[in-house]
């Protein structure tokens, strides 16, 4: 249905002296913190998860050499989703509008439900992840303790007992991630990277990886977190985090969490001919999602 100079009655008399509503400020593109981006020109985009070789056995004198399996593990699929508005104004309501710009208030207004959209469907991978709903390649959800290995047994990401972010926590996330190991039990060496938290943890944040003496006690330590700079790109904070203490730190892993755009954002206007009615579409196609769960450490809170 065309908006219609009913729905837009104070817009057609003399005397107003403001419109507002639709100008506040938003938060832009807080997903891009979070994820890497890639370009897709498929429906859909699979990504596979290789299992390299164990440790090398000793070669007995005279003995042949041992010989190892590589193979894949499991595949983790991103599929496209498209993302769309539309508005139309009736031809009346165009001409007897007595103050600005009818549609280019709207297509202002459109943009930003556009941008919000891909913010809190980035943040949704994060608000589900410890949702056995919502799965990833090998089974499981992308925040668990229970990643199986393709050598048998499995891993974990995230602390054996639900924590709020606090200097133990933190610490021992850190060591956890230090010692995940590949599909085959190898170390990966990987490190913390980020540490991605709701605004509501943001001061605790900032006083863990920036006080330079260790908080919330009268020992006069330094704060090793700080000090060792073991958390090196800081933390970011994300408005669309729908639990206030669940707290996330992202990984140096390759091939974690990415965004695929297969549609760049577009605009596009059109006149009816029957009704003279302007009808205006944005649209955009992608998708968000997670290949190695080693990218992510979380904990939902105490």
């Amino acid at each position: 249905m065309a908006i219609n100079r009913a729905q837009l009655a104070k817009e057609l008399e003399p005397g107003l002296n403001v419109l507002f509503g639709m100008e506040y400020n938003r938060y832009d593109q807080e997903h891009e913190q979070l994820f890497e981006k890639e370009t897709s020109v498929r429906a859909f985009e699979e990504e596979v998860m290789l299992s390299g070789f164990g440790t090398a056995p000793v070669k007995a004198e005279g003995q042949g050499v041992s010989y190892d399996d590589a193979r894949e593990a499991w595949t983790a699929r991103y599929t496209h989703e498209t993302i769309a508005l539309a508005f139309a104004l009736t031809e009346e309501a165009v001409e007897d509008n007595l103050y600005d710009s009818i549609s280019k208030r709207y297509t202002k207004a459109m943009a930003r439900s556009m941008a919000y959209t891909k913010n809190v469907k980035g943040a949704a991978i994060f608000n589900r992840a410890f949702n056995n709903s919502y799965l990833g390649g090998d089974g499981l959800e992308m925040i668990s303790a229970l990643h199986p290995l393709t050598v048998g047994g499995t891993w974990a990401n995230e602390p054996t007992t639900a924590s709020d972010l606090n200097e133990t926590s933190l610490e021992n996330a850190i060591i956890d991630i230090s010692l995940f190991t590949d599909e085959r039990g190898l170390t990966t060496a990987l490190q913390a990277r980020k540490l991605v938290i709701p605004p509501q943890m943001q001061f605790t944040a900032d006083r863990l990886l920036h006080t330079e003496g260790r908080i919330e006690t009268a020992n006069n330590d330094l704060n090793s977190i700080k000090h060792q700079n073991v958390v090196p790109e800081g933390f970011t904070i994300n408005h669309f985090l729908t639990d206030t203490d669940a707290w996330f730190l992202l990984t140096d892993a390759p091939n974690a969490l990415k965004c695929f755009e297969r549609t760049k954002l577009t605009h596009k206007m059109e006149g009816d001919f029957d009704t003279g009615n302007m009808r205006y579409r944005c649209r955009e196609r992608y998708v968000f999602g997670w290949s190695d769960p080693r990218g992510v450490y979380g904990s939902p809170g105490a």
